[in-house]
């Protein structure tokens, strides 16, 4: 399971550190990725908030396609970790 965060947080970087994505979705992703390492709540609800915040950053319409791409593969990671517990 770690190892399953720690790989959804390294695409959560690459995505942060992306400078053809705008400022916001960057901000966004470290914000995502922050909620998901929150230990103080269970897991389920720490993917249900980063999902929530990633959700919103793949409906703007400013945010370039593969950065959509990758937002949605993250999301759908995200899901199966917190269904997994």
């Amino acid at each position: 399971m770690a190892d399953k965060i720690k790989q959804i947080a390294d695409a959560m970087d690459m995505l942060a550190e992306d400078t053809s994505v705008p400022r916001n979705i960057r901000k966004g992703a470290t914000d995502a990725k922050a909620r998901l390492l929150d230990t103080k709540d269970a897991m389920d609800v720490r993917c249900a908030g980063a999902i929530n915040i990633l959700d919103d950053l793949a409906n703007d319409p400013n945010i370039p396609l593969q950065a959509r791409t990758l937002i949605w593969q993250i999301i759908g990671q995200l899901e199966t970790v917190a269904k997994g517990n």
